[in-house]
């Protein structure tokens, strides 16, 4: 049986894109910020679904040492991992400093998201082939990336600390693909729409497409044979789509990379 984890997976996208894997056969590892809000998650989306076969697993992405316990979990579950979808997402409206002294939007957007999936890349390496999905946003297009201020401490606002972080996706994704590309690891980013979530409302108001939509090109991306092959690229309606030109720039992408992983070094063992 296939399994994935989708981290951010107790509400909004996240919940939605576990609902349609799950009628698909995976067993889903479904992650929450906590084990209660984790465990109620899982336990709800077996009482839709009885064949359903699902695992909790938690941890605050904003604590990095966290998303190593994380991982820890998530080897002790599952054999093997045939997909990441790296899903969870914030837009803060106050600049706040976690207590590893990073920026919390960044944190949680960029920083924990490239510390899992490095740490899981064993787990992926396990399946025949694995898939590492990567939600960012069209708001990427407004993102710049300054390599000596990734903590966010010069001109901080909601919104481009977000599509700051939403650039740093597409360069990750494309920077990781790069180092997968002897393996049978793909990895693709997307923008899943303008979708009708509690992210949504807190950074732009309410309006937007039903969860069932934006969850669509994630669960494509997981699962449809048509991209099976296709990796380090980005996806709109589930369709290749060009990225803004500075998501494109390998000088940018190989800086972030390599300050991202200095600065997660404490954690990367």
């Amino acid at each position: 049986m296939p399994h994935v984890l989708i981290t951010g997976a107790t509400d909004g996208i996240g919940l939605e894109t576990a609902r349609q894997l799950l009628t698909q056969g995976y067993t889903v590892l479904v992650h929450g910020r906590t084990e209660a809000r984790a465990t109620r998650s899982a336990d709800g989306l077996r009482e839709r679904h009885a064949e359903a076969s699902t695992i909790p697993v938690w941890g605050d992405l904003s604590r990095m040492q966290e998303v190593v316990a994380l991982a820890a979990q998530v080897r002790e579950v599952a054999p093997h991992l045939d997909a990441l979808v790296n899903n969870a997402g914030i837009y803060a409206n106050q600049r706040t400093v976690t207590e590893d002294g990073f920026e919390l939007t960044f944190a949680v957007n960029h920083f924990a998201h490239h510390l899992l999936t490095r740490l899981l890349v064993p787990v992926l390496e396990a399946a025949l082939a694995a898939r590492i999905v990567i939600v960012s946003s069209g708001t990427h297009h407004s993102g710049r990336i300054d390599l000596d201020d990734l903590l966010g401490k010069v001109g901080w606002t909601p919104y481009g600390a977000y599509s700051n972080s939403k650039l740093a996706n597409v360069l990750f994704t494309r920077a990781l693909a790069k180092r997968l590309a002897r393996t049978a690891i793909t990895a693709n980013a997307l923008h899943p729409g303008v979708v009708g979530t509690k992210l949504l409302r807190a950074g732009f108001g309410n309006g937007g497409v039903s969860t069932t939509r934006g969850a669509r090109t994630s669960v494509f991306l997981a699962s449809d044979p048509v991209p099976a092959k296709i990796s380090g690229k980005y996806f709109v309606d589930s369709r290749e789509t060009p990225p803004a030109r500075v998501g494109q720039d390998e000088k940018t992408g190989e800086g972030l990379w390599a300050e991202t992983e200095r600065l997660l070094k404490p954690y990367l063992g």
